[in-house]
C-alpha cells in the first residue's frame, strides 16, 4: 500500500520509479526526493473520451500526476483522511472526496440513476451530489476525505443500512442504493426528526460515513 497515515488529516505516499499516483491539485503538502508533479487532463481515466464524459457528468475534479522517486505528504483543507485498500473490487466515491489514489486503478463514472431508477436521480438533487459518481477498480489504495472522521458500516444481505445522504462518503461491494422518504405528519408540521430523506444501501459490502452533514 503506497499510503501511510501520518495523522487523521495527512497521509504520506511512497513514490517509486516506473509507477505513478494521482492526487487533487494543490493537495501536496511536502515531499522528499526526486518527485515531479504535472497537471493531468485525463487523470488515467479512460483517455480523451472518458475525460469528455466526466466533464459532462461534472465529475472532472482537477488532478495532477505524481511520479519519480521519494515520499510525498498529502492533505487538503484540514479534512479527515481515510485510506481504503482495494483488492480487485470497485469503490464508488464522489470525485471531490478523492485526495490521492494509485495510478494502477481503473477510473470511470457511473450514472447513479441506474441504481434505484427515478429515486436515484432524486438523490442527486437532494444531496447536492451529481447524478454520476466516480468509480475506482482494481488493486491499490485510495485516500478519501471527509468532515469529522469516518466510520465503516458493513452491509449484509437482508440487513440494509440507512444513511443520511449528506453523511454518505463512499461505498464498495455488490450494493444497491435508493433514496427513501420518511415524511409523515410530524415532518409536515415541523415536529419531526428532520431526517426526511434516507439513503438505503442493500446487498453485500461496506459504506463509509462521515461524522458530519457538511459538504467538502
Amino acid at each position: 500500500m503506497p499510503f501511510r497515515s501520518l495523522n487523521s488529516r495527512m497521509v504520506e505516499a511512497q513514490v517509486l520509479p516506473g509507477q505513478r499516483l494521482f492526487s487533487q491539485r494543490g493537495a501536496m503538502l511536502a515531499y522528499k526526493g526526486e518527485v515531479s508533479f504535472t497537471p493531468s487532463i485525463t487523470g488515467g481515466q479512460g483517455g480523451v473520451m472518458g475525460m469528455i464524459g466526466r466533464r459532462i457528468a461534472n465529475e472532472a475534479t482537477p488532478l495532477m500526476t505524481v511520479e519519480g522517486s521519494g515520499t510525498v505528504m498529502f492533505g487538503h483543507g484540514g479534512h479527515h483522511v481515510h485510506v481504503i485498500e482495494l483488492s480487485g473490487d470497485t469503490l464508488y466515491v464522489e470525485a471531490d472526496r478523492l485526495l490521492a489514489f494509485d495510478g494502477s486503478l481503473q477510473q470511470g463514472t457511473m450514472f447513479m440513476g441506474s441504481q434505484g431508477g427515478v429515486m436515484g436521480m432524486v438523490r442527486g438533487q437532494v444531496t447536492g451530489q451529481g447524478l454520476f459518481t466516480t468509480t475506482l477498480k482494481g488493486h491499490g489504495a485510495v485516500a478519501v476525505m471527509a468532515h469529522g472522521g469516518f466510520v465503516e458500516l458493513p452491509i449484509q444481505p437482508q440487513r440494509p443500512v440507512h444513511v443520511d445522504p449528506q453523511a454518505y462518503v463512499a461505498h464498495r461491494g455488490d450494493v444497491r442504493n435508493k433514496l427513501s422518504t420518511a415524511i409523515g405528519w410530524r415532518e409536515m408540521i415541523g415536529r419531526g426528526s428532520g431526517e426526511a430523506f434516507q439513503l438505503e444501501l442493500s446487498g453485500s459490502g461496506t459504506v463509509y460515513v462521515q461524522a458530519s452533514e457538511e459538504k467538502l
